[in-house]
């Protein structure tokens, strides 16, 4: 791993409370399991002009904005530098199936057979794939991630998106 790609990433990273409505035991797992395996390894290198240059890690918070997502960006000692502003009505139908799918599997869990438990899962992993190439799609030219942290981000959104 390069250098540059080793500070280009996310070292913290915090969703506004207060844009998150509704929460429950299975919500709160996989936001704390999303933002554990997203600082454990992503790679977030911004296209935008950064003060002084600066090339990460980045502190992020992620917010809702107007019905887009925002993501401010700091330096790591919290200095700001910018925000990045993804409009998020192309990804809104697969969230929607999403959260569909999440419950579904969140009730199988409790009484269906492995057999059917793994087909929900299946269809859940696909749509959480398919989400996460919208996502990268949609910020390419503002911001370089690859699949794996498209993956987590996407899952955050979906946090965020619960009403």
């Amino acid at each position: 791993m390069t250098l540059k790609k080793c500070t280009q990433r996310i070292s913290y990273i915090e969703l506004d409370d207060k844009t998150i409505i509704r929460r429950n035991q299975d919500i709160e797992n996989e936001r704390r399991v999303a933002i554990f395996d997203l600082l454990e390894n992503n790679y977030f290198a911004p296209k935008a002009n950064i003060s002084n240059d600066y090339t990460g890690p980045y502190n992020i918070l992620m917010r809702m904005e107007d019905n887009r997502l925002a993501i401010d960006l700091s330096t790591e000692t919290n200095d700001t530098l910018s925000t990045v502003i993804v409009p998020l009505s192309p990804l809104r139908p697969i969230i929607k199936e999403y959260f569909l799918i999440c419950n579904n599997y969140y009730t199988a869990i409790k009484k269906a057979s492995t057999r059917r438990l793994e087909a929900i899962d299946l269809g859940r992993r696909s749509l959480h794939d398919e989400g996460a190439e919208i996502l990268r799609s949609r910020i390419t030219d503002k911001v370089e991630i690859d699949f794996d942290t498209a993956r987590r981000l996407f899952t955050l959104i979906c946090v965020l998106q619960i009403r």
